[in-house]
């Protein structure tokens, strides 16, 4: 789950890390009183959306009086940004940070990830700050610092030193920073991120460390022990489908091809995804209705994979093995009879009660074509959809 810049800033101040004063503002009047209430004579409005890359699309502005503020916000609020994150879509910006402008000396990089590879947080630095963590990897890769975190005793003072030192902190702020790393770390662990990102870290000249930009997010696994973090989710900035697809507690991602798929187990979801684009198709979206699906929830996931208007095709692809054949196709049909089903569908079963399921596709009303295989199912969706 994401959250936005200011409520992610809002986290680390509770964890003793230094971010600039802000508040955050619907209307173009909240942001000239978020203003007024600023202590300073320079306001930065940013614009506040799920998505990096906002500067280079012209969603942070530097306003020098009250005026400029408001006339910032009426620029900003309601105009959809495109970033390259956002897609060609871009997202409305709905909400802004008004926050007080900070006499910048130097901007760094901070992040903690996981490392799947080797099952550690690993926390990444660099003095490339405010630019894009990728670019720095592909063009100077040596000038980012990895400290690997071991899970038995967390960031040690001692890695966050030496963090600093190769980034070249300047040696009177090196505390600063190490203090800044510690509590950044705690709240990652604390609040069940999978992402914690700052960039840029700057230098500020009245001696501060301080995050100016802040990007965390959560694993949603462990939201159900962080209310407070849950209630920070922004329905505005999610696909409708996507929300749908929780509710029934559905993996469900939207993409951009126009072939549905509902597959049950993320390897088989990932599988089928490859070989759809194998025979030349592109798939509308991952979808997997997991090992426990009754056919209620299967009515469901084809509920959503018909609202989206790019959907041509669906190719229905169960193994099963906790999960009955004989269930996703009862679920096939009613979902079809519901919906009005007027694309071509593909299923193909395998497993436990499979010889039931077939005979309940066979003997409905439904026009359905059954494959014997993946890569039979795949091919003839693909050929059905061109």
């Amino acid at each position: 789950m994401n959250i936005h810049e200011y409520q992610g800033k809002e986290i680390l101040r509770q964890y003793g890390v230094a971010v600039p004063n802000g508040k955050v503002a619907f209307t173009v009047e909240e942001a000239v009183e978020a203003a007024k209430t600023l202590n300073s004579n320079v306001w930065v409005v940013k614009a506040q959306i799920h998505a990096g890359g906002r500067g280079k699309a012209g969603g942070v502005k530097v306003a020098k009086s009250l005026e400029e503020v408001k006339q910032y916000a009426e620029e900003l609020l309601g105009k959809t940004l495109v970033t390259h994150q956002t897609g060609p879509e871009g997202k409305e910006v709905k909400r802004l940070l008004i926050e007080e402008g900070c006499d910048i000396k130097k901007e760094y990089y901070i992040g903690l990830v996981l490392d799947r590879a080797i099952s550690r947080v690993v926390m990444m630095a660099s003095e490339e700050g405010g630019t894009e963590i990728e670019e720095v990897a592909a063009r100077t890769p040596e000038k980012i610092f990895k400290e690997v975190i071991d899970p038995a005793v967390g960031l040690q003072p001692f890695q966050a030193r030496r963090l600093a030192y190769k980034i070249n902190i300047p040696n009177e702020l090196v505390n600063k920073a190490v203090q800044f790393m510690m509590g950044l770390y705690n709240a990652y662990i604390d609040k069940d991120c999978s992402i914690a990102e700052i960039n840029p870290l700057v230098v500020t000249g009245d001696g501060n460390v301080m995050a100016l930009d802040a990007k965390l997010n959560f694993d949603s696994n462990a939201l159900y022990r962080h209310k407070d973090v849950e209630a920070l989710r922004d329905l505005d900035e999610e696909d409708p489908k996507e929300i749908e697809a929780s509710k029934y507690d559905l993996s469900y991602i939207a993409l951009d091809g126009n072939i549905g798929c509902m597959v049950n187990g993320a390897g088989l979801a990932m599988a089928t995804m490859d070989i759809i684009k194998y025979y030349g198709g592109e798939p509308a979206n991952f979808l997997d209705v997991g090992g426990g699906a009754t056919a209620e929830k299967v009515t469901e996931a084809f509920k959503i994979i018909l609202s989206d208007p790019n959907v041509k095709g669906i190719f229905v692809n169960i193994f099963g093995g906790i999960m009955r054949c004989d269930v996703i196709a009862t679920g096939v049909v009613e979902a079809a009879k519901q919906v009005g089903l007027k694309v071509p569908l593909v299923v193909r079963l395998e497993g436990t009660n499979v010889e039931l399921g077939k005979k309940i596709l066979a003997e409905s009303d439904i026009e359905i074509v059954a494959a014997e295989s993946m890569a039979d199912g795949a091919e003839k969706i693909v050929s059905l959809v061109r």
